[in-house]
C-alpha cells in the first residue's frame, strides 16, 4: 500500500496541544481534516486555535493565501464520533489511559469503514494493548508524533503484535507524505525515543546521587563536552520533573524492574516534593522572580549548596606544562594534533596509555575504571569542545592536576574537576546509550539506522547512538561497561549480547 491520497479525510480525535498540531499536518498536507474531542465545545475551539496558527503563517509568508484559505475550508469541527464516518484514516490523541483509548478505538470501528486506517499517537502505552479489543486489530498501528507536531519532524510508526504490514506500511509513507521523517518500530515500552533516551537522564541522576558533581556541572560538561543540545536537569525542569519520572517509572515496570531502567530515588523526592521544574517555577534550578536557571540548592537529595549554584565548577587558570608525553590516545586521537599547535613540548611512547605529566602521573581517558592517575572525560568532538572534566584519585598530587588542568586550557577548554567516579559523566553516558540502542537492534526494535535517525531528530543527539558506537568503537564501549559492572555488579552496566558480539566481530 501506498500513502494515502490526498483526497482522503483524515479525522483527529482529541483536540489538545497534540491533537491540534497533528490537525494542522494532516491540513497542510492537503487533506480534508475532522477535528473531534468528547469534551462538548472543545473542538470548535480548538479548530479556531488551528485556524490562528494558519493565519499567522499566512502573515509570515510561509503559507500563501490561497493554501491559507483552502486549509481553512477542509477543516471541520466534529461534534459526535458518528461524524467522522467517512475518514480514511483517524488518529487518536486522547489522555494516556488504556481502557480510555480501548472504548475510543471500539466505537470509531462501529462507525468508520473496515477499510479506515487507525492509529493511536500513545508515547507510553502498548498498540497491542490498544488494539487487543478491536474486531479487526490489524488497521491499528502507533503513529507517535513529536510536540510540537507542526515543527518536529519525527515520527514513530509503531506496529503492534497485530498490526496488518501494508497498514504499518500506509502509515508509514502518510508520515512520509506529509513532510516527516518517519521510523519503524515494533511495539516495545518506551518505541525507540523514550527507551533509548533513559541513560542520559538515569546517569546523571545517579552522579549526583554520588556526589560526583552538582547538577549544574553535570549538565556543562553534558553540553560542551558531550556535545547534547540541553543538560539533563535543566531539560526534566522543562520537560517537568512528574513526566520524566513517569516515563523513567513506565519503562521500568514495563521491563519488569530490569536495572538498566531503575528510577531515580533523588527524581522521586523532588516530584513528591512539588518542585516539578519550570511549571512550578522550581525543580533542579530555580526559574522566575528575576532567577534565570539558578540551581535549587535546597532540593531534597539535592544540589550542593554553592554560592552560586547555577554555575558549573570550572577551575581557575593554571600554567600550561612545558612538556608532555604522548601516547595512544585511541577515540581522543584529535587532542594530538589539537597539542602540536600549543607549542608544548611532545614526547612520543607508544608504551603510554593517553598521557603522562612530568612527574610520571598518568593522564587517560575515562575508561569506567578507577586506576590511579587523572582521567580526563569523553568529547563528542574534541575539536569543538568547549569544556572537559577531569577526575583525580587520591594519591595524585595538587601539582599533577594543575598540571593536566593547564594542559586542558592550553588547548582552549574550560576545566571542571569532578569527583573520581567510573566512567566520570560523558563516557558513562554515551556508553550506555550506545548499549541500550544496540540491545535495540538486537532484539528486532528497530533498524540501526532509524534508531540513529530517532535520537538526533527526536531528542536532538549530536550523533546517533550507534554511529557512536562505530566511532568510539564497539570494543571501547564493551570494556567501559565491563569496567563499570565490576564496580556496581548488579547488571545495570552488563553490556549487551548485541555490544559483546559486534565488539567481538571487530576484533576477529
Amino acid at each position: 500500500m501506498t500513502a494515502l491520497d490526498r483526497s482522503s479525510t483524515v479525522a483527529v480525535v482529541g483536540a489538545g496541544t497534540m491533537g491540534q498540531g497533528i490537525a494542522q499536518v494532516a491540513l497542510l498536507a492537503g487533506h480534508r481534516v475532522l477535528l473531534h474531542d468528547a469534551v462538548p465545545g472543545l473542538a470548535a475551539k480548538a479548530a479556531a486555535g488551528v485556524g490562528a496558527r494558519l493565519a499567522r503563517l499566512a502573515e509570515k509568508g510561509r503559507l500563501d493565501a490561497a493554501e491559507h484559505r483552502a486549509a481553512l475550508d477542509r477543516l471541520v469541527a466534529a461534534d459526535g464520533i458518528a461524524d467522522l464516518a467517512t475518514a480514511a484514516l483517524v488518529v487518536e490523541a486522547v489522555v494516556e489511559d488504556l481502557e480510555v483509548k480501548r472504548r475510543l478505538f471500539a466505537e470509531l470501528e462501529e462507525t468508520v469503514g473496515d477499510g479506515c486506517l487507525l492509529a493511536t499517537n500513545t508515547s507510553s502505552l502498548s498498540v497491542t494493548a490498544v488494539a487487543g479489543a478491536l474486531r479487526l486489530p490489524g488497521r491499528l498501528v502507533g503513529l507517535h508524533f513529536f510536540n510540537p507536531a507542526p515543527l518536529l519532524p519525527l515520527v514513530e510508526v509503531v506496529a503492534g503484535a497485530a498490526s496488518d504490514p501494508a497498514a504499518v506500511d500506509t502509515a508509514y509513507d502518510t508520515a512520509a507524505a506529509w513532510g516527516k521523517s518517519p521510523v519503524r518500530c515494533a511495539d516495545t515500552p518506551g518505541f525507540i525515543v523514550n527507551r533509548i533516551a533513559r541513560p542520559f537522564y538515569a546517569e546523571a541522576l545517579r552522579l549526583h546521587e554520588e556526589r560526583a558533581a552538582d547538577p549544574a556541572t553535570i549538565d556543562a560538561v553534558l553540553r560542551e563536552s558531550g556535545g547534547f543540545a540541553m543538560g539533563p536537569f535543566a531539560l526534566t525542569d522543562l520537560i517537568g520533573q512528574d513526566v520524566n519520572e513517569a516515563v523513567t517509572r513506565s519503562v521500568w515496570e514495563a521491563f519488569f524492574h530490569d536495572p538498566k531502567f531503575t528510577p531515580s530515588l533523588a527524581q522521586r523526592r523532588l516530584v513528591e516534593s512539588g518542585r516539578l521544574g519550570r511549571k512550578t517555577g522550581r525543580g533542579w534550578f530555580v526559574y522566575g522572580d528575576g532567577v534565570s536557571g539558578g540551581a535549587s540548592g535546597g532540593a531534597p537529595g539535592g544540589a550542593h549548596g554553592a554560592a552560586d549554584a547555577s554555575v558549573p565548577h570550572t577551575a581557575e587558570p593554571a600554567d600550561r606544562p612545558r612538556r608532555v608525553t604522548v601516547g595512544d590516545l585511541g577515540p581522543a586521537e584529535a587532542l594530538g594534533n589539537m597539542l602540536r599547535k600549543t607549542g608544548i613540548e611532545i614526547v612520543e611512547d607508544a608504551g603510554v596509555d593517553c598521557f603522562e605529566l612530568s612527574d610520571g602521573t598518568s593522564l587517560r581517558l575515562a575508561d569506567g575504571g578507577l586506576e590511579p592517575g587523572i582521567q580526563f572525560d569523553l568529547a563528542a568532538d574534541y575539536t569543538t569542545a568547549t569544556r572537559i572534566a577531569l577526575a583525580r584519585t587520591p594519591e595524585v598530587p595538587d601539582a599533577a592536576l594543575a598540571e593536566a588542568t593547564g594542559l586542558f586550557q592550553a588547548l582552549g577548554k574550560q576545566v571542571s574537576v569532578i569527583r573520581p567516579v567510573p566512567g566520570m559523566i560523558v563516557a558513562r553516558t554515551v556508553a550506555m546509550l550506545v548499549d541500550l540502542a544496540a540491545d535495540a537492534v538486537g532484539r528486532g526494535v528497530a533498524s540501526a539506522a532509524d534508531i540513529d535517525t530517532a535520537m538526533r531528530l527526536g531528542v536532538n543527539y549530536p550523533l546517533g547512538p550507534l554511529q557512536w558506537g562505530e566511532r568510539l568503537t564497539m570494543s571501547w564501549v564493551r570494556d567501559v561497561l565491563e569496567s563499570l559492572h565490576a564496580y556496581y555488579p548488579n547488571g545495570r552496566y552488563a553490556p549487551s549480547l548485541e555490544v559483546q558480539w559486534r565488539a567481538w566481530a571487530e576484533e576477529e
